[in-house]
C-alpha cells in the first residue's frame, strides 16, 4: 500500500444492519450478529474493503442509556466481531438527539467525512450500508453508493438507495461486483 493511496470502505450502520436491533441497547449480552454478516464482512475485508461503523446512539442524548452502557455494548460488539473474524477499522458515533441539531447525526455525512480523513478513504468508491432512511441519506450526502438492508421495521423512500438487499448474501453479490 502506497502512503497516499486511497482506500475503499464499507460504512456500516450497526444496530439492525450488522447486529440485531434491540432498541436502545444497554446490555452487552444483547449483541447478536445478523445471519451472514460475519462471513460476508470477513470476505469483503479480505478483498480490501475497510469496515467502518457509523451509528446514531440517541439513547444517550435522551437519557435512556448512559455513555458507559453505550461503550459496554460497543466493546462487546467489537469482541463478537473480532471472534467472528470481522476486523472493524473504526467506529464513529453520534450520541445526540434529533432536536440537538448537531453536525454528526445521520443523515449528515459528517461522521463519514471524519472517517475518510482518518483512514484515507475515497468516499466515491465506498458504500454506506444501513437499514433506514437516515443511513441511505447519509451515504448519498457523502457521495457513497448505498445499500438498504430491507427489514420489516423501517422502509426507505422508493428509488432512494443505489441498491436494495434482503440479506448479507445479496450485499456480498452487490459489492463483490463493484471492483
Amino acid at each position: 500500500m502506497h502512503p497516499g493511496q486511497m482506500h475503499r470502505a464499507l460504512f456500516l450502520d450497526r444496530d439492525g444492519t450488522v447486529i440485531e436491533d434491540r432498541g436502545y441497547m444497554r446490555a452487552a449480552e444483547d449483541v447478536v450478529l445478523l445471519p451472514g454478516a460475519a462471513e460476508v464482512l470477513t470476505k469483503l475485508a479480505q478483498e480490501g474493503w475497510k469496515l467502518i461503523v457509523i451509528s446514531n446512539q440517541s439513547g444517550v442524548g435522551r437519557g435512556i442509556i448512559s455513555r458507559s452502557e453505550m461503550q459496554a455494548v460497543q466493546t462487546r460488539f467489537l469482541e463478537v466481531a473480532t471472534a467472528a473474524g470481522i476486523q472493524i477499522t473504526g467506529s464513529y458515533f453520534c450520541p445526540h438527539t434529533p432536536g440537538d441539531n448537531c453536525i454528526c447525526r445521520k443523515p449528515s455525512p459528517w461522521l463519514l467525512q471524519e472517517a475518510a480523513k482518518d483512514h484515507n478513504i475515497d468516499l466515491n468508491a465506498s458504500f454506506m450500508i444501513g437499514d433506514r432512511n437516515s443511513d441511505i441519506f447519509c451515504g448519498k450526502n457523502a457521495g457513497c453508493a448505498t445499500i438498504w438492508l430491507r427489514n420489516l421495521m423501517f422502509s426507505v423512500e422508493p428509488n432512494l438507495p443505489t441498491h436494495t438487499a434482503a440479506n448479507w448474501q445479496e450485499i456480498e453479490r452487490l459489492i463483490s461486483g463493484a471492483r
